[in-house]
């Protein structure tokens, strides 16, 4: 007895994966925007003057994960800021000014310092940035 091509059987049931895959995909902008809200980041704009072979203010205070916009200027001569463990080595140029930008991801108390050698005054410009945890 002949028998035609076998057909494949036809479920009538939903795909239970289909299901669980668009309700969660329905979640996704909901989380998505909580977790955006829940890390914004503070945005922290500070400026720091050189002068004298001191820096002027010598602490710094944020919280941890803001986003730190700093300015270091100088007053007279070239001058550097320094902080180790963020490694961050920026020149400031004599008369002038250097910004740049970090996320101060680590909470503890971080020297920062000049690092240049031209004048045995910049070995005395210290100074502390302090990270807040949250």
């Amino acid at each position: 007895m002949l028998q035609g091509p076998r057909r494949k059987a036809q479920s009538t049931r939903p795909n239970l994966w289909v299901g669980v895959g668009l309700c969660a995909l329905s979640l996704v902008p909901w989380a998505l925007a909580l977790s955006a809200q829940d890390q914004a980041p503070n945005r922290r704009d500070l400026t720091i003057t050189a002068k004298d072979f001191h820096y002027a203010p010598e602490r710094i205070e944020v919280m941890q994960d803001d986003l730190v916009r700093l300015t270091v200027r100088s007053e007279d001569l070239a001058h550097s800021f320094t902080i180790d463990e963020y490694r961050i080595v920026k020149r400031v140029p004599a008369g002038g000014a250097t910004s740049f930008e970090f996320r101060a991801d680590r909470a503890g108390s971080f020297p920062f310092y000049c690092n240049l050698t031209s004048e045995p005054g910049h070995a005395m410009m210290r100074g502390q940035f302090v990270v807040r945890a949250k």
